[in-house]
């Protein structure tokens, strides 16, 4: 089964590359890889939830967070390609916006990890690092970053 497959199966739409929101590129394509810019939880242009976790969210609402993160590396993904199934997760680096208490950076961090594997299969198993800090733009709770590499 493919990507495409498998995201029917799954009843996901892919958004819109989302427009950037200050001086950088949506991703910069070097070879067969490709090099994302964080992508926050944009939903139809907002963020649906912001805060700190630990403090204004909880574990499952990051997870969620990052999983939508993860929709809008996929957009980006099937834009640079035109089609899912040439796309390969080499890496993905999550950020968590936490209180300092927060300890589950990686379980938040698996809302995207997870969501590449349903869609890619084992093309989307990679590295990843998981890393909490204070504050994100816009008071996001999560942003994550890939590196995809392109196959034939």
């Amino acid at each position: 089964m493919g990507a495409r497959d498998r995201l029917a199966e799954l009843g996901i739409t892919l958004p819109s590359v989302a427009t950037p929101a200050a001086a950088y590129q949506p991703y910069r394509v070097t070879g067969s890889l490709v090099f994302t810019a964080g992508q926050v939880p944009v939903v139809d242009g907002r963020l649906p939830l912001t805060g700190k976790l630990g403090r204004d969210l909880d574990t499952e609402q990051g997870i969620e967070m990052a999983r939508v993160c993860g929709l809008n590396l996929l957009a980006i993904a099937q834009e640079v390609s035109g089609d899912l199934d040439r796309v390969r997760v080499v890496k993905l680096t999550v950020f968590v916006a936490s209180d300092p208490s927060f300890t589950e950076a990686h379980l938040v961090a698996n809302g995207a990890s997870e969501l590449l594997g349903e869609v890619l299969g084992d093309h989307g198993v990679h590295a990843r690092s998981a890393v909490g800090l204070c504050v994100l733009p816009k008071d996001a709770p999560v942003e994550v970053e890939a590196v995809f590499e392109l196959v034939d």
